[in-house]
Protein backbone atom coordinates (compact mmCIF):
# COMPACT_ATOMS: atom_id res chain seq x y z
CA UNK A 1 0.00 0.00 0.00
CA UNK A 2 2.71 2.23 0.93
CA UNK A 3 4.41 2.07 -2.47
CA UNK A 4 0.90 2.33 -4.11
CA UNK A 5 0.81 5.78 -2.38
CA UNK A 6 4.55 7.11 -3.38
CA UNK A 7 3.60 5.80 -6.97
CA UNK A 8 0.31 7.59 -6.74
CA UNK A 9 2.09 10.90 -5.56
CA UNK A 10 4.74 10.74 -8.23
CA UNK A 11 1.96 10.56 -10.42
CA UNK A 12 0.42 13.63 -9.35
CA UNK A 13 3.51 15.17 -9.05
CA UNK A 14 4.39 14.95 -12.47
CA UNK A 15 0.65 16.12 -13.60
CA UNK A 16 1.84 19.36 -11.84
CA UNK A 17 4.56 19.93 -13.84
CA UNK A 18 2.95 22.21 -16.26
CA UNK A 19 1.96 24.39 -13.63
CA UNK A 20 5.78 24.96 -12.92
CA UNK A 21 8.40 24.92 -14.60
CA UNK A 22 7.07 23.45 -17.88
CA UNK A 23 3.56 25.57 -17.51
CA UNK A 24 4.75 28.45 -21.04
CA UNK A 25 3.28 26.91 -23.56
CA UNK A 26 5.00 27.58 -27.05
CA UNK A 27 4.90 27.15 -30.74
CA UNK A 28 2.93 24.23 -31.82
CA UNK A 29 1.73 23.34 -28.11
CA UNK A 30 0.52 26.73 -28.04
CA UNK A 31 -1.88 26.54 -31.05
CA UNK A 32 -2.84 22.92 -30.08
CA UNK A 33 -3.93 23.79 -26.95
CA UNK A 34 -6.04 26.94 -27.54
CA UNK A 35 -7.51 25.50 -30.85
CA UNK A 36 -8.47 22.60 -28.84
CA UNK A 37 -10.12 24.69 -26.19
CA UNK A 38 -12.15 26.36 -28.93
CA UNK A 39 -13.47 22.87 -30.52
CA UNK A 40 -14.43 21.76 -27.25
CA UNK A 41 -16.68 24.91 -27.06
CA UNK A 42 -18.37 24.65 -30.50
CA UNK A 43 -19.24 21.10 -29.50
CA UNK A 44 -20.27 21.13 -26.42
CA UNK A 45 -22.71 23.84 -26.73
CA UNK A 46 -25.34 21.63 -28.59
CA UNK A 47 -25.29 19.08 -25.85
CA UNK A 48 -27.41 21.30 -23.59
CA UNK A 49 -30.74 23.23 -24.68
CA UNK A 50 -30.50 26.75 -24.43
CA UNK A 51 -26.54 27.01 -24.28
CA UNK A 52 -25.78 27.82 -27.83
CA UNK A 53 -28.11 30.84 -28.24
CA UNK A 54 -26.73 31.96 -24.16
CA UNK A 55 -23.06 31.30 -25.25
CA UNK A 56 -23.05 32.83 -28.62
CA UNK A 57 -21.41 36.10 -27.62
CA UNK A 58 -18.91 34.03 -25.70
CA UNK A 59 -17.82 31.88 -29.09
CA UNK A 60 -17.38 34.93 -30.72
CA UNK A 61 -14.96 36.85 -28.36
CA UNK A 62 -12.97 33.22 -28.31
CA UNK A 63 -12.66 33.30 -32.01
CA UNK A 64 -11.28 37.12 -31.71
CA UNK A 65 -8.77 36.43 -28.98
CA UNK A 66 -7.49 32.96 -31.03
CA UNK A 67 -7.05 35.36 -34.22
CA UNK A 68 -5.58 38.23 -32.07
CA UNK A 69 -3.38 35.37 -30.46
CA UNK A 70 -1.95 34.00 -33.47
CA UNK A 71 -1.23 37.41 -35.15
CA UNK A 72 0.74 38.69 -32.29
CA UNK A 73 2.02 35.52 -30.50
CA UNK A 74 0.77 32.78 -27.75
CA UNK A 75 3.54 34.92 -24.83
CA UNK A 76 0.76 37.99 -25.49
CA UNK A 77 -0.72 38.33 -21.78
CA UNK A 78 -3.60 40.44 -22.86
CA UNK A 79 -5.61 38.18 -25.27
CA UNK A 80 -4.18 34.93 -23.47
CA UNK A 81 -6.51 36.38 -20.30
CA UNK A 82 -8.97 37.32 -22.69
CA UNK A 83 -9.43 33.98 -23.81
CA UNK A 84 -9.13 32.84 -21.00
CA UNK A 85 -11.39 34.79 -19.09
CA UNK A 86 -14.27 34.17 -21.80
CA UNK A 87 -13.34 29.92 -21.38
CA UNK A 88 -14.08 30.07 -17.75
CA UNK A 89 -17.61 32.41 -18.44
CA UNK A 90 -18.86 29.69 -20.77
CA UNK A 91 -17.99 27.02 -18.46
CA UNK A 92 -19.82 29.27 -15.55
CA UNK A 93 -22.95 29.44 -18.41
CA UNK A 94 -22.94 26.01 -18.88
CA UNK A 95 -22.82 24.60 -15.24
CA UNK A 96 -26.19 27.13 -14.43
CA UNK A 97 -28.30 25.56 -17.15
CA UNK A 98 -29.74 22.09 -16.55
CA UNK A 99 -28.86 19.79 -18.35
CA UNK A 100 -30.63 16.50 -20.11
CA UNK A 101 -30.92 13.16 -18.38
CA UNK A 102 -29.22 11.26 -19.09
CA UNK A 103 -26.27 13.52 -20.31
CA UNK A 104 -24.48 11.85 -22.87
CA UNK A 105 -20.92 10.10 -22.19
CA UNK A 106 -19.25 11.66 -25.42
CA UNK A 107 -20.65 15.32 -24.20
CA UNK A 108 -19.46 14.83 -20.17
CA UNK A 109 -15.95 13.46 -21.59
CA UNK A 110 -15.61 16.60 -23.42
CA UNK A 111 -16.66 19.22 -20.68
CA UNK A 112 -13.78 17.54 -18.52
CA UNK A 113 -11.56 17.86 -21.23
CA UNK A 114 -12.78 21.48 -21.76
CA UNK A 115 -12.04 21.99 -17.85
CA UNK A 116 -8.36 20.22 -18.22
CA UNK A 117 -7.91 22.63 -20.76
CA UNK A 118 -8.70 25.92 -18.66
CA UNK A 119 -6.61 24.71 -16.20
CA UNK A 120 -3.83 24.37 -18.47
CA UNK A 121 -4.14 27.67 -20.01
CA UNK A 122 -4.37 29.29 -16.47
CA UNK A 123 -1.06 27.47 -15.69
CA UNK A 124 0.08 29.26 -19.09
CA UNK A 125 -1.20 32.58 -17.95
CA UNK A 126 0.31 32.34 -14.72
CA UNK A 127 3.57 31.57 -16.70
CA UNK A 128 3.55 34.87 -18.46
CA UNK A 129 3.18 37.18 -15.54
CA UNK A 130 6.11 35.45 -13.75
CA UNK A 131 8.15 35.56 -17.10
CA UNK A 132 7.25 39.30 -17.50
CA UNK A 133 7.85 40.21 -13.61
CA UNK A 134 11.67 38.65 -14.35
CA UNK A 135 11.51 40.60 -17.48
CA UNK A 136 10.90 44.06 -16.06
CA UNK A 137 13.28 43.23 -13.03
CA UNK A 138 16.52 41.93 -15.67
CA UNK A 139 19.28 43.92 -14.39
CA UNK A 140 20.27 43.80 -18.34
CA UNK A 141 17.14 44.83 -19.89
CA UNK A 142 18.92 46.03 -22.92
CA UNK A 143 20.47 42.90 -23.79
CA UNK A 144 24.20 44.24 -23.08
CA UNK A 145 25.50 40.95 -22.71
CA UNK A 146 24.49 40.01 -26.35
CA UNK A 147 27.59 41.26 -27.81
CA UNK A 148 29.66 42.11 -24.44
CA UNK A 149 32.53 39.30 -25.39
CA UNK A 150 32.77 39.95 -28.83
CA UNK A 151 33.06 44.08 -28.32
CA UNK A 152 36.17 42.85 -26.21
CA UNK A 153 37.28 41.19 -29.07
CA UNK A 154 37.23 44.22 -32.17
CA UNK A 155 40.33 46.39 -32.29
CA UNK A 156 41.01 49.73 -33.12
CA UNK A 157 39.65 50.86 -36.70
CA UNK A 158 42.24 50.19 -39.59
CA UNK A 159 43.52 52.98 -42.08
CA UNK A 160 41.59 53.08 -45.01
CA UNK A 161 38.60 51.05 -43.99
CA UNK A 162 36.27 53.00 -42.05
CA UNK A 163 34.12 51.27 -39.46
CA UNK A 164 30.71 51.87 -39.66
CA UNK A 165 28.18 50.31 -36.79
CA UNK A 166 24.51 49.08 -38.00
CA UNK A 167 22.64 49.31 -35.02
CA UNK A 168 18.91 47.93 -34.97
CA UNK A 169 16.28 45.30 -34.29
CA UNK A 170 15.90 41.98 -36.41
CA UNK A 171 16.20 43.56 -39.24
CA UNK A 172 19.45 44.26 -39.01
CA UNK A 173 20.24 41.39 -36.81
CA UNK A 174 19.40 38.74 -39.75
CA UNK A 175 21.17 40.95 -42.26
CA UNK A 176 24.89 38.88 -43.07
CA UNK A 177 26.90 42.24 -43.81
CA UNK A 178 29.78 40.50 -44.06
CA UNK A 179 28.29 38.87 -47.79
CA UNK A 180 26.66 41.81 -48.96
CA UNK A 181 29.81 44.13 -48.13
CA UNK A 182 33.23 42.11 -48.47
CA UNK A 183 36.36 43.52 -47.18
CA UNK A 184 34.51 46.68 -45.16
CA UNK A 185 34.32 47.36 -41.63
CA UNK A 186 30.95 46.89 -41.22
CA UNK A 187 29.71 45.87 -37.71
CA UNK A 188 26.42 44.27 -37.02
CA UNK A 189 24.86 45.22 -33.42
CA UNK A 190 21.30 44.43 -34.08
CA UNK A 191 19.35 43.03 -31.45
CA UNK A 192 16.08 40.95 -32.64
CA UNK A 193 12.95 42.50 -30.79
CA UNK A 194 14.33 45.39 -29.15
CA UNK A 195 12.40 49.02 -29.09
CA UNK A 196 13.91 52.40 -29.58
CA UNK A 197 14.88 52.53 -26.02
CA UNK A 198 16.66 49.43 -25.73
CA UNK A 199 18.85 50.54 -28.74
CA UNK A 200 19.79 53.82 -26.79
CA UNK A 201 20.99 51.90 -23.69
CA UNK A 202 23.26 49.97 -26.14
CA UNK A 203 24.65 53.22 -27.71
CA UNK A 204 27.76 53.68 -25.29
CA UNK A 205 28.81 49.93 -25.33
CA UNK A 206 27.65 48.59 -28.89
CA UNK A 207 28.06 51.97 -30.62
CA UNK A 208 30.63 54.81 -29.48
CA UNK A 209 33.18 52.45 -27.77
CA UNK A 210 33.93 50.78 -31.10
CA UNK A 211 34.68 53.96 -32.42
CA UNK A 212 32.68 54.13 -35.75
CA UNK A 213 33.05 57.31 -38.57
CA UNK A 214 29.72 56.49 -38.88
CA UNK A 215 26.60 54.51 -37.56
CA UNK A 216 23.14 53.44 -39.23
CA UNK A 217 20.00 53.15 -36.86
CA UNK A 218 17.13 51.54 -37.81
CA UNK A 219 14.43 51.01 -35.29
CA UNK A 220 11.06 51.87 -34.40
CA UNK A 221 8.64 49.15 -35.83
CA UNK A 222 9.05 47.09 -32.88
CA UNK A 223 7.91 50.18 -30.66
CA UNK A 224 4.92 50.79 -33.12
CA UNK A 225 3.52 47.40 -32.70
CA UNK A 226 3.87 47.28 -28.55
CA UNK A 227 1.95 50.84 -28.41
CA UNK A 228 4.93 52.95 -28.04
CA UNK A 229 3.57 56.48 -28.30
CA UNK A 230 5.65 58.72 -31.60
CA UNK A 231 7.14 61.11 -29.47
CA UNK A 232 8.86 58.39 -27.03
CA UNK A 233 10.22 57.04 -30.33
CA UNK A 234 11.38 59.94 -31.73
CA UNK A 235 12.87 61.60 -28.57
CA UNK A 236 14.98 58.01 -28.36
CA UNK A 237 16.33 58.54 -31.95
CA UNK A 238 16.63 61.49 -30.98
CA UNK A 239 19.16 60.92 -27.94
CA UNK A 240 20.48 58.25 -29.93
CA UNK A 241 21.61 61.01 -32.72
CA UNK A 242 22.77 63.60 -30.08
CA UNK A 243 24.74 60.89 -28.39
CA UNK A 244 26.55 60.01 -31.81
CA UNK A 245 27.49 63.42 -33.05
CA UNK A 246 28.74 64.19 -29.64
CA UNK A 247 31.18 61.61 -30.38
CA UNK A 248 32.05 62.95 -33.40
CA UNK A 249 29.89 59.48 -35.49
CA UNK A 250 28.25 60.53 -38.52
CA UNK A 251 24.38 59.60 -38.11
CA UNK A 252 22.52 58.12 -40.85
CA UNK A 253 19.13 57.23 -39.84
CA UNK A 254 16.94 54.76 -41.59
CA UNK A 255 13.14 54.80 -42.36
CA UNK A 256 10.95 52.21 -41.17
CA UNK A 257 9.96 49.46 -43.74
CA UNK A 258 6.62 49.14 -45.09
CA UNK A 259 5.08 46.11 -44.10
CA UNK A 260 2.33 43.98 -45.63
CA UNK A 261 -0.52 41.16 -45.15
CA UNK A 262 0.09 39.12 -48.36
CA UNK A 263 0.98 36.10 -46.80
CA UNK A 264 -1.85 36.07 -43.96
CA UNK A 265 -3.47 33.26 -45.46
CA UNK A 266 -0.37 31.10 -45.26
CA UNK A 267 0.19 31.96 -41.07
CA UNK A 268 -2.41 34.25 -39.28
CA UNK A 269 0.91 35.92 -37.77
CA UNK A 270 1.68 37.58 -41.04
CA UNK A 271 -1.20 39.90 -41.06
CA UNK A 272 1.02 42.79 -40.12
CA UNK A 273 -0.85 46.26 -40.46
CA UNK A 274 -2.98 45.54 -37.27
CA UNK A 275 0.36 45.86 -35.18
CA UNK A 276 2.23 48.25 -37.39
CA UNK A 277 -0.30 50.68 -39.26
CA UNK A 278 1.02 51.97 -42.09
CA UNK A 279 -0.09 55.49 -41.31
CA UNK A 280 2.12 55.48 -38.55
CA UNK A 281 4.90 53.66 -39.83
CA UNK A 282 4.43 56.90 -42.96
CA UNK A 283 4.25 59.28 -39.57
CA UNK A 284 7.56 58.15 -38.13
CA UNK A 285 9.20 58.42 -41.16
CA UNK A 286 7.90 61.80 -42.01
CA UNK A 287 9.31 62.57 -38.70
CA UNK A 288 13.03 60.81 -39.26
CA UNK A 289 13.26 63.17 -42.62
CA UNK A 290 12.53 66.24 -41.15
CA UNK A 291 14.49 65.70 -38.06
CA UNK A 292 17.49 64.48 -40.29
CA UNK A 293 17.00 67.78 -42.45
CA UNK A 294 17.02 69.92 -39.43
CA UNK A 295 20.03 68.38 -37.76
CA UNK A 296 21.80 67.55 -41.07
CA UNK A 297 21.97 64.26 -40.65
CA UNK A 298 21.57 61.35 -43.33
CA UNK A 299 18.42 60.11 -44.14
CA UNK A 300 18.21 56.46 -45.53
CA UNK A 301 15.25 56.03 -47.40
CA UNK A 302 14.24 52.36 -47.25
CA UNK A 303 10.57 52.87 -47.51
CA UNK A 304 10.05 54.44 -51.45
CA UNK A 305 12.26 51.75 -52.82
CA UNK A 306 10.32 48.69 -51.23
CA UNK A 307 6.83 49.95 -50.88
CA UNK A 308 4.60 49.18 -53.48
CA UNK A 309 1.34 50.63 -55.04
CA UNK A 310 -1.09 49.69 -52.61
CA UNK A 311 1.47 51.43 -49.99
CA UNK A 312 2.22 47.87 -48.58
CA UNK A 313 5.98 46.04 -48.43
CA UNK A 314 6.23 44.46 -52.27
CA UNK A 315 5.53 41.26 -51.81
CA UNK A 316 8.34 39.76 -53.09
CA UNK A 317 10.74 41.12 -50.75
CA UNK A 318 9.07 39.83 -47.79
CA UNK A 319 8.01 36.22 -46.77
CA UNK A 320 6.37 37.38 -43.60
CA UNK A 321 5.54 40.65 -44.33
CA UNK A 322 7.36 42.14 -41.77
CA UNK A 323 11.53 40.57 -42.31
CA UNK A 324 13.22 41.19 -45.63
CA UNK A 325 14.53 38.16 -47.28
CA UNK A 326 17.17 38.23 -49.56
CA UNK A 327 15.71 39.87 -52.59
CA UNK A 328 14.54 42.67 -49.68
CA UNK A 329 18.52 42.99 -48.95
CA UNK A 330 19.52 43.41 -51.81
CA UNK A 331 17.13 46.76 -52.65
CA UNK A 332 18.91 47.44 -49.20
CA UNK A 333 22.59 46.92 -49.79
CA UNK A 334 23.43 49.81 -52.27
CA UNK A 335 21.13 52.25 -50.38
CA UNK A 336 22.67 51.86 -47.11
CA UNK A 337 26.47 51.50 -49.57
CA UNK A 338 25.47 55.17 -50.83
CA UNK A 339 24.53 56.89 -48.19
CA UNK A 340 27.80 55.71 -46.32
CA UNK A 341 29.83 56.89 -48.87
CA UNK A 342 27.99 60.07 -48.52
CA UNK A 343 29.14 60.76 -44.95
CA UNK A 344 32.56 58.87 -44.87
CA UNK A 345 34.65 60.98 -46.93
CA UNK A 346 37.62 58.92 -49.00
CA UNK A 347 35.73 55.65 -48.12
CA UNK A 348 37.97 52.73 -49.68
CA UNK A 349 36.14 49.33 -50.43
CA UNK A 350 34.35 47.45 -52.94
CA UNK A 351 32.42 49.80 -55.21
CA UNK A 352 29.42 48.20 -54.90
CA UNK A 353 27.69 45.58 -52.31
CA UNK A 354 27.32 41.60 -53.53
Amino acid sequence: MRILLLTLLSSLTALSLPAQENALLRGAAAEKVFTRALQLVESTMITVPGLARAAEPILENLKQARINLQAAGYRDSSQTYAFLTNLRAYLSLADSLPKPYPFPEEARRQMAELRRAVERLDAHFQALLRDREVRLRDPDRDNLKRYAEENLKVGPPQPGRPRVVFLGDSITDAWRLNEYFPESDFINRGISGQITGQMLGRMKADVIDLKPRAVVILGGTNDIARGVELTAIENNLTMMAELAKAHRIKVILASLLPVHDYHKDRNPRFERTKQRPPKKILDLNDWIRAYCRRQRHTYLDYYSAMVDANGFLKKELSDDGLHPNAAGYRVMAPLVWNAIVRVVPKFVGPRRPR
